[in-house]
């Protein structure tokens, strides 16, 4: 099922009125509302029945918008941000400006940023030009979902939008902690999901 512009702009004015939407990524379907709004971030959270001390991510729909925000971001983490991005991996960034503390959880000086590489069918989310707090559209703990029939009803009906993409792959991302990359080029992995550990490698040697 391919999204149209149409589909983008009904999730942009979602957002912007402080709803939270359903929508597919390039991994599994999640939920997003805006960063910065804390009642939306709280209802968000409730669907999801998902402990608020827990950190979500913050996803651009672009890595031209990214580095654009995040601008004090080091060159050494630019450029691997640039080797991983767009792609289905969330990178844990340093965070000294404590942006989009909603998804930081307890520690505002790490945020987790993701940037998805849409396939032609969900193109037209390229051009949203916000960020959005983003996490899987399941409850805490159970599946993803691959389908937007695998969305659990009660989260679907309460959702202020439901967008449909049609099947996805199913993994979630790949989490890679990218904080100490600045200083010294380390990096770890967090979470194994769609991205396997040699990609993540080999795409951090070429940033090196």
């Amino acid at each position: 099922m391919k999204l149209r512009r149409a589909d983008a702009e009904r999730f942009e004015r979602c957002i912007a009125a402080g709803g939270v939407a359903v929508f597919p990524a390039d991994t599994v379907y999640g939920l997003a509302c805006e960063p910065d709004n804390r009642e939306a971030v709280a209802q968000l959270y409730f669907l999801k029945r998902r402990r608020p001390q827990k950190p979500a991510a913050v996803m651009f729909f672009s890595l031209e918008l990214a580095l654009e925000a995040l601008a004090e971001l080091g060159p050494r983490t630019r450029a691997a941000l640039e080797a991983l991005l767009p792609g289905a991996v969330t990178v844990l960034v340093p965070n000294p400006r404590a942006r989009f503390a909603l998804a930081c959880g307890p520690d505002p000086g790490t945020l987790g940023l993701r940037v998805p590489r849409w396939s032609p069918a969900l193109g037209a989310l390229a051009g949203v030009r916000w960020p959005v707090l983003a996490s899987s559209a399941n409850e805490a703990g159970d599946e993803d979902a691959s389908r937007l029939d695998d969305v659990p009803a009660r989260i679907r009906s309460a959702a202020d939008l439901v967008l449909d993409g049609g099947a996805l792959p199913g993994r979630p991302s790949t989490v890679i902690d990218l904080r100490p990359f600045e200083q010294d080029r380390a990096w770890t992995i967090v979470r194994q999901g769609a991205v396997d550990a040699a990609d993540v490698k080999s795409a951090l040697e070429s940033a090196a």
